[in-house]
């Protein structure tokens, strides 16, 4: 890695204040704990209870309609799609528009954070039991987007391990934008000496 992409990946570009450092320290601290109450939750567990679904919804259910246009399969996957796309791109204006390392950082534990919050929603394509936006369980309608997306794949079967597999995806990515964001912290808390 050369310098001018450690140093943009450290947040050496900015000099932020002690008070902002000190925050950004105690932010962290707090994501820390969250993590870990959200990692623990598992696949069988929604984290609608979440303060993130409310904001996560907002954008799955916009996806559906950003989608629509490639066909039903893509309108149906737009939704979990576009729940993870648009922290990755918050993430990529936080590094590449505004040189905010550790906003960026954020951005990316958001993105992992929406994987945890679709894998329960993947884990009930078959059961069909999770109490979706209308009030109603998929069994009660028509299905729901996973039950859907699952059987146009021939991989229902597979729920399960595809919810494990995502919500593991989602907590390493979450643990390693910690890192990142702990190791940009350092370095702006040592630029300030």
């Amino acid at each position: 890695m050369n310098d001018d992409t450690a140093a943009l990946l450290l947040g050496v570009e900015s000099t932020p204040s002690r008070p902002a450092v000190a925050g950004r320290g105690i932010f962290l601290l707090i994501l820390i704990v969250w993590t870990i109450s959200l990692v623990r939750l598992g696949i069988s567990e929604r984290v609608n209870g979440s303060f993130m679904h409310l904001p996560n919804l907002v954008f799955h259910e916009a996806g559906h309609i950003l989608f629509a246009p490639f066909g039903r399969f893509m309108a149906v996957l737009g939704g979990s799609l576009t729940q993870v796309l648009v922290p990755l791109v918050c993430a990529g204006t936080f590094l590449w528009q505004t040189r905010d390392a550790f906003g960026a950082a954020v951005a990316i534990w958001w993105a992992g954070e929406s994987l945890i919050d679709v894998a329960p929603y993947i884990n009930d394509a078959r059961a069909m039991q999770l109490i979706l936006l209308g009030g109603r369980t998929g069994s009660e309608v028509e299905g729901h987007d996973w039950e859907y997306l699952l059987n146009a794949m021939g991989v229902s079967h597979r729920d399960h391990a595809i919810a494990t597999t995502v919500h593991a995806i989602g907590a390493l990515t979450m643990v390693v934008a910690l890192i990142w964001a702990a190791l940009v912290v350092l370095t702006q808390r040592r630029a300030l000496r």
